[in-house]
């Protein structure tokens, strides 16, 4: 039986709202529509449903969800499965990338969440053109799937935490030009990462933001979904997440930059510390 998404209601952000990648820590234990509750307890307006090992909600629990988010106006976003890889080298491999990112697409629009961001891909040693050729024909079949059902949530290849992985900044600008559903999920540390410590100056910052509202316009701008957190990395790239004030991370710099271009959308602590973080991003940014 198809689900009728014309009766979930979701708006687009009208400022930035900042909020955790999961369920709170102070909620942890409970249940993901009392993690929406107590993320409005905190001060904060959205959070992250994390699907990253399996769709760890049912179309009645997603319901529960977002009738939940209704009442606390929280937004929602998620986090696809960890295990996509649409420049995988089996075909059996990439349909399963497909249908795992349907899957938690439809569950998440259940739910109320807004978007959806997941890892793309690997470049497996093969040129970059033709791994961005192949995730391009996938997150068209996506999309159309999408389309099909009446289900408009937003499709967010992320930005990567090492060269290894597609998805730098300009491939996922690119990919959201030519498909209509799709726009970046833009993780500033992974471009921290990735590049082996640039993308950490209010010079670099203005400069991702310039690329994506020229890419993009001011859809890009207000409609974003941002990860954040402090990072490790290595000449390899990303290594493990870290609190903002024990990284080498200029994030107070980058927040200033987002005033700058005004943008609107969530950003998401992925710090070890989700709250913590969020609050102390959202306090920088009201001052």
């Amino acid at each position: 039986m198809s689900f009728d998404f014309s009766k979930i209601k979701v708006e687009n952000p009208t400022h930035l709202r900042f909020g955790t990648a999961g369920i709170p820590i102070v909620a942890r234990g409970h249940k993901t529509h009392d993690g929406v509750k107590a993320v409005r307890a905190l001060g904060l307006e959205s959070m992250e449903l994390e699907f990253v090992h399996s769709v760890n909600l049912t179309p009645e629990t997603a319901s529960v969800v977002n009738e939940a988010r209704e009442k606390n106006d929280v937004t929602l976003t998620c986090h696809g499965s960890y295990y996509i890889n649409l420049n995988a080298i089996e075909a059996a491999k990439i349909g399963a990338s497909r249908s795992r990112i349907l899957q938690a697409a439809n569950i998440a629009r259940q739910a109320g969440a807004w978007s959806l961001t997941f890892h793309a891909a690997y470049y497996l040693k093969d040129e970059k053109s033709q791994v961005y050729s192949r995730v391009q024909e996938q997150l068209k079949k996506i999309t159309a799937e999408l389309n099909n059902s009446g289900n408009n949530i937003w499709i967010r290849p992320e930005t990567t935490g090492k060269p290894t992985q597609f998805g730098d900044l300009k491939e996922i600008i690119k990919l959201s030009q030519e498909n209509e559903q799709v726009l970046p999920c833009v993780d500033f540390a992974h471009l921290h990462a990735r590049t082996g410590g640039k993308n950490n100056t209010l010079v670099e910052f203005r400069s991702l933001l310039a690329d994506i509202e020229s890419g993009l316009g001011r859809r890009g701008l207000d409609n974003m979904h941002i990860h954040m957190s402090g990072i490790a990395y290595s000449d390899k790239g990303e290594r493990n997440h870290l609190f903002l004030e024990e990284s080498d991370f200029n994030y107070k710099e980058l927040i200033k930059v987002w005033k700058e271009f005004k943008i609107k959308g969530v950003v998401v602590s992925e710090s070890p510390n989700i709250e913590s973080d969020a609050l102390l991003m959202k306090k920088v940014y009201e001052k």
